[in-house]
């Protein structure tokens, strides 16, 4: 049957009839924008803190020219990966724990309300998928794989946060877990941190998937609150030492 002028660019139905917005696809390719490509870098630990990052290395390490370099650099400057000082160029911005703290306090209230949306919005499917990347997280602990684990822990709070479809917050929080990406690392090989945070996520799947908002918000706060204060024991000890 044709399909009327009225019905088209409305959003797509899910079973029990509830409308869910079609989700924009990336606008960016990765592979083709310097900025995200140094962006990875910096996040993935190519490039450590305080390291100057020259713009004719950086153009060959691209695959591009200096002013696109140039162009990249001044993104991550406004996202708090990199900072520019006169006549001394520009370099990888260092976090401190006490930083990485208090942008998990922000992170908790962000990703609390994500966590509200998501168990408001969550189909079956998704569900599905939350389940899955917790069986992994499971089996990553019990073969005591801290580097899968941690991909893992990206991958579930990512999932979350794309059934919240909240897109304001999304880009909020990407900038925010990429200012303290080496944080997230060093927390995730602490000896016996995967098996403390293994239930909280376990608790923030079980509230999302059963639909119940409050308590997905809670089980994140929760989770966040622990991360926080995990920081916390990692800066105490490092300033004993």
């Amino acid at each position: 049957m044709p399909t009327s002028h009225r019905e088209r660019g409305r959003p797509r139905r899910r079973p029990g009839g509830e409308a869910r917005a079609l989700r924009p696809k990336p606008a960016v390719d990765r592979k083709s924008d310097p900025a995200a490509r140094l962006r990875e870098a910096i996040t993935g630990g190519k490039f450590l803190p305080n390291q100057r990052l020259i713009e004719t290395d950086l153009a060959e390490f691209l695959g591009t020219n200096r002013a696109n370099v140039r162009t990249a650099l001044a993104r991550l400057e406004q996202e708090g990966l990199v900072v520019s000082e006169p006549n001394r160029g520009a370099r990888v911005r260092l976090v401190s724990e006490a930083e990485a703290i208090e942008i998990t306090e922000v992170r908790r209230l962000l990703e609390g309300h994500e966590a509200a949306r998501a168990a408001q919005r969550v189909t079956a499917r998704e569900a599905a998928t939350l389940h899955g990347i917790l069986r992994d997280m499971r089996a990553a602990v019990e073969r005591s794989e801290l580097l899968g684990y941690s991909d893992l822990n990206v991958r579930l709070h990512a999932a979350i946060r794309d059934i919240s479809g909240h897109q304001t917050t999304a880009r909020l929080l990407r900038q925010l877990r990429d200012q303290t990406m080496r944080h997230q690392f060093t927390l995730s090989l602490v000896p016996g941190r995967p098996a403390v945070s293994l239930p909280q996520h376990a608790a923030i799947v079980a509230a999302v998937t059963a639909g119940d908002p409050a308590a997905a918000e809670r089980a994140m706060h929760d989770h966040l609150r622990s991360v926080a204060d995990a920081l916390q024991a990692l800066l105490a000890a490092t300033a004993s030492r």
